[in-house]
């Protein structure tokens, strides 16, 4: 790919990334499509000039050291025009230059801001601190979601979302016209080429991750679980499990979808594009001490495969091949383990007690099963 047909913004993703980053720069070249040579460029650009180095021309700087009060004002109300979902510490945040101190507290500009009419008390009451739990270190685990539909002019979008537990960092978010496991295939397939394999990924019941009943697969399931990826589902009826999912969906909507109108899925995802480089590396979040996700964020050092691995198991393994329906024949017995797995081998493992097997896919614990159990 040449360096022209490369977006400003995947540009600037790939140097906030590669100056940080801990994998081979070759396979992070690889994944932007990239020579080795071009990488290399725009990181010396951006540590002699700063992301503005890799654009064209020149652009007018975002402080000047003769600005006034009142000028500043209008710079905090325009940033809450284009961000109205943003409140003071937001704000002072995104314009707090490095090594730059002289800017209002949070609450003078959020005095600021309800000054010109731009906040009221009771919006300001909405936002509450969340605490929860994060994982030491990206891609650890990634949460994945569908944020609720939406009509538009052609047809409904239904908003393919995933992100990183430690950083917060979106790595999907795809306009999707259906909520099929291979339309969520095909997006993370992107997704994996660009930014890698998380240990482990978390996500809803039912389609298309899965059924109900906690050991139903799905044929995206055992696509992930083929990756060498451990798979988390949260608790039925509890989606607060999933709660930086649910927290990004109320940021979603805020400052992208409410009171708006899409004439298609293309026009959607125009604007997601553009909020997701905002959200990764211009908006500050506050549970990260208000950092910007891309400050926390490194790719995965494991690639995306070419091809899906074998499936192979250890050689105490009682390896049984899944019949129709899903069944699995063992000692003169049949038991119901997936319809999903059928044609797929599948591993026994004796637990502790007598009787008793533990059925495995690859390294995915599928289901235990009970010789002693009355036929």
């Amino acid at each position: 790919m040449s360096q022209k047909r490369v977006s400003l913004a995947v540009r600037q993703e790939f140097v906030l990334l590669a100056n940080q980053v801990q994998i081979e720069m070759r396979t992070l070249c690889n994944r932007y499509g990239i020579s080795t040579k071009t990488g290399y460029q725009w990181l010396q650009r951006f540590r002699a000039g700063g992301l503005d180095a890799l654009a064209e021309g020149d652009r007018r700087p975002h402080q000047s050291p003769r600005q006034t009060a009142a000028a500043l004002e209008q710079r905090i109300v325009a940033v809450r025009d284009d961000h109205p979902a943003w409140g003071g510490r937001k704000i002072r945040a995104y314009l707090l230059a490095p090594g730059q101190t002289a800017l209002p507290s949070p609450s003078t500009l959020t005095a600021i801001l309800r000054r010109h009419q731009r906040l009221s008390d009771a919006e300001g009451c909405k936002h509450q601190p969340w605490h929860r739990f994060e994982q030491a270190a990206p891609n650890r685990l990634w949460q994945m979601d569908f944020k609720g539909h939406f009509a538009i002019a052609q047809g409904r979008c239904h908003p393919l979302t995933a992100l990183d537990d430690h950083s917060r960092f979106v790595v999907c978010l795809q306009a999707c016209g259906d909520e099929q496991g291979s339309t969520v295939q095909a997006a993370l397939t992107t997704t994996f080429r660009r930014y890698g394999l998380p240990e482990r990924m978390l996500m809803d019941n039912g389609p298309p991750w899965g059924g109900e009943s906690p050991h139903t697969l799905s044929a995206l399931v055992l696509w992930l679980i083929r990756l060498g990826i451990r798979i988390s589902h949260s608790h039925p009826y509890h989606p607060q499990t999933q709660g930086k999912e649910e927290r990004f969906h109320r940021t979603l909507k805020a400052e992208v979808l409410r009171d708006r109108c899409f004439a298609s899925l293309s026009a959607c995802q125009q604007d997601f594009d553009r909020w997701r480089e905002v959200y990764n590396r211009e908006r500050p979040h506050q549970a990260l001490d208000m950092a910007v996700p891309i400050s926390r964020y490194q790719p995965s050092p494991c690639s995306f495969p070419d091809t899906l691995p074998p499936i192979e198991y250890g050689p105490e393994d009682l390896v049984r091949k899944v019949q129709n329906k899903g069944q699995v024949h063992f000692q003169g017995r049949v038991f119901t383990v997936s319809s999903a797995l059928q044609g797929y081998p599948v591993a026994l493992r004796p637990v502790n007690t007598d009787g008793q097997f533990d059925i495995y896919f690859c390294h995915h614990k599928v289901t235990r099963i009970d010789l002693r159990t009355p036929v």
